[in-house]
């Protein structure tokens, strides 16, 4: 006589609970997942803006001498000259293509404006890198032209096409070999002030009205 073979069992498929759409728990839900949309949007614009200021600081890595540091006027030429027209082949080439009476497309349009803020950011005090001082260029020389968070760490100066013989230290910069041991016979109030006060490096990519009347109001007399 054949042995019975056992029944196979069947796999039940737990049911997805569902909620009324004004239930408190699909509210909470809702709230949840809202929350990790705000939370994706946000990791991929600080990914964005990152990325921009790798590509920034590329640009000045680049730019360096293959000994020693800039001057004061090797930097302003490098803004002047090379920064700031980066964009104009490309600016003329959709200038060429449009077709006479056409309106300007989105493109030329964004790569103008982009050239007003820039210009406006130069003329009213501009945040670089300071490639004058020796240390920093020493150190910014070591970066693997990837990681941000380095570049923070480094020492920053405002320039301006209005005032070019000034410059105003606007980070004096976190890298132990940057910060200055005190001086013990110094007096308490003696010290350089800096304007570090937040993480972020707004190199060139910052509207130009933060930066609108910093070089006035820190150089009036008090």
């Amino acid at each position: 006589m054949a042995s019975q073979k056992p029944g196979k069992k069947v796999a039940t498929q737990k049911k997805e609970k569902l909620f009324h759409p004004q239930s408190r728990k699909a509210e909470q839900l809702m709230r949840v997942q809202q929350r990790k949309s705000k939370l994706a949007d946000l990791a991929k614009a600080r990914l964005d803006k990152q990325k921009i200021q790798a590509d920034i600081f590329t640009f000045f890595y680049h730019a360096l001498p293959a000994e020693g540091v800039l001057t004061l006027d090797d930097l302003h030429a490098i803004v002047r000259d090379v920064w700031l027209k980066r964009f104009n082949e490309d600016l003329e080439e959709e200038r060429k293509s449009r077709r006479k009476g056409r309106p300007k497309s989105t493109r030329e349009q964004k790569l103008e404006e982009l050239k007003l803020q820039e210009a406006e950011l130069y003329r009213t005090g501009m945040e670089v890198l300071d490639l004058t001082h020796p240390r920093n260029v020493q150190l910014f020389r070591m970066w693997d032209q990837k990681e941000v968070a380095y570049i923070k760490q480094l020492r920053f100066i405002r320039i301006s096409s209005e005032s070019p013989e000034l410059v105003l230290v606007s980070k004096t910069g976190r890298h132990p070999s940057l910060i200055a041991r005190p001086d013990p016979l110094a007096e308490p109030g003696d010290h350089q002030m800096d304007t570090d006060d937040s993480d972020e490096a707004p190199l060139l990519i910052e509207p130009p009205s933060r930066f609108a009347s910093t070089i006035m109001t820190m150089d009036e007399p008090a």
